[in-house]
């Protein structure tokens, strides 16, 4: 695939077939997408003929991902005479897409009766990951080779010809992963691409003794290596023992450099300089205060080591107010910021379950940002049972106050929750990129303006 120049000067999104060392048909993709991560009407121009060769006695019908999303590019390619469908893709990754994209080949397949290769590239790219696994569906719509996910590798597929039609033969066909599974490949591969493709020697990340930072470990130990991963605790005075135990037996069970750095000191000097600011130093600024400062302390260190630094913030901080500008905010790139508490949990379990590296009581213990003594999410915002399903049925499914509230919610709550949402849209302006592995994700596919001269309360 490759940028194509029409005659008139115009861009198109195009594909080049290769046969014998020869250019042997160019296609340009009809249909642009242009909703969720996609922008493609302002770059491209569209094609409006199909594309068919003869490689090798076989008539090919070349497409370009979302032209087989209709049914008209697919139907023109039939009727130029095509005995075969090859489609090529940069396809990304959600929880769910494989599924999705299987559904879409079987329909148009049926609907024409020739088969398809369907190729996806496998890559990171700032938020969007590729995920691969690329197939092969005969004209019945039966998957007969399916390449794994989230791995490069050279797939052969042989076509034959059998009582006058094209059809693939059989071959390997890769078991579909479990959604944890999936995720947290996407994750590895986000992050591993990302730190690389920079050129960046490895990542320096805050661990804070929960969950969030401890799955973040776990995932910048598989997708870089050991070597590659510095882990700085940096406690304050609300920082538990079981917090400080707790993140070094993860950074010595995945046997990454681990520094702590505390930040008491810098600390108390901005809550005395703040005293009497909005009535008192445990008010606004003094819980920010935790959270902010280790910035310019894990900043000093990627500096210092020309790392990358990685932030463990996660979806709720991101949608809600458990997040702070330059503190837990702070970082390069944010792998889970688009998996919801829930998720994280299944997560964790899952890489446990590769091999334990999370200690169950970090698991089990009420999250805190421990921001001041005893504190808990919980303080702050509804049960994570209730808040996710919430989250996604406006992030995702794009739902009202009343629509979510009769699936069950209380309708205080769900106006509450929204309203956060809304508020904090100017911090998540100022948040670093991570993977999407959602439907529907902070980040491209997200437009919502930071001001409003009219907003309604949704309460």
């Amino acid at each position: 695939g490759f940028p194509g120049n029409y005659t008139d000067h115009t861009i198109a999104n195009a594909a080049a077939l290769l046969g014998a060392g020869r250019v042997v048909g160019v296609h340009r993709k009809a249909e642009l997408p242009n909703y969720k991560v996609f922008d493609e009407k302002r770059y491209f121009h569209p094609g409006s003929r199909p594309t068919v060769v003869t490689v090798k006695g076989f008539r090919v019908g070349v497409l370009i991902c979302e032209d087989i999303w209709v049914p008209e590019p697919v139907r023109s390619a039939r009727a130029a005479g095509a005995e075969l469908l090859v489609v090529i893709n940069a396809s990304p990754y959600e929880c769910g897409k494989q599924r999705e994209r299987e559904a879409i080949a079987r329909a148009r397949v049926t609907d024409v009766g020739l088969p398809m290769a369907y190729v996806n590239t496998v890559s990171g790219q700032d938020e969007l990951v590729f995920d691969g696994n690329s197939f092969a569906m005969d004209a019945t719509g039966e998957v007969c080779m399916r390449a794994p996910p989230f791995v490069e590798g050279l797939y052969r597929v042989d076509f034959v010809r059998e009582r006058g039609r094209v059809v693939p033969r059989s071959g390997p066909v890769a078991a579909e992963l479990s959604d944890e599974a999936s995720v947290y490949g996407a994750l590895v591969l986000g992050v591993r691409d990302y730190v690389t493709k920079h050129g960046f020697p490895g990542v320096v990340m805050g661990l804070s003794g929960g969950i969030d930072s401890a799955l973040t470990l776990a995932i910048a130990v598989d997708a870089l290596g050991p070597e590659r991963v510095h882990a700085v605790m940096m406690p304050s005075r609300y920082t538990s023992q079981m917090s400080l135990d707790d993140a070094a037996d993860e950074a010595r069970q995945l046997g990454v450099k681990y520094s702590v750095l505390s930040i008491e000191d810098v600390h108390r000097d901005p809550r005395d300089a703040g005293r009497g600011v909005r009535g008192a130093p445990g008010g606004y600024h003094g819980r920010e205060h935790p959270v902010a400062l280790p910035d310019a302390a894990a900043d000093g260190l990627v500096q210092q080591d020309r790392t990358d630094a990685a932030d463990h913030r996660q979806q709720e901080r991101d949608g809600g107010r458990l997040a702070t500008l330059y503190g837990d905010m702070a970082g390069g790139f944010a792998p889970i910021k688009d998996c919801s508490k829930l998720l994280v949990y299944r997560l964790a379990a899952y890489r446990n379950g590769l091999g334990a590296v999370i200690p169950q009581r970090v698991i089990d213990r009420a999250p805190s940002a421990e921001l001041r003594a005893d504190q808990k999410d919980s303080d702050a915002l509804p049960p994570y049972e209730v808040l996710d399903p919430i989250l996604a049925a406006f992030i995702e499914e794009d739902l009202s106050v009343e629509e979510i509230a009769a699936r069950g919610f209380d309708r205080a709550t769900v106006g509450r929750v929204l309203d956060l949402v809304k508020r904090n849209e100017y911090k998540r302006r100022q948040a670093p990129p991570g993977v999407r592995v959602s439907r529907r994700a902070f980040g491209r596919d997200w437009r919502y303006p930071i001001t409003n001269g009219y907003r309604r309360e949704s309460r």
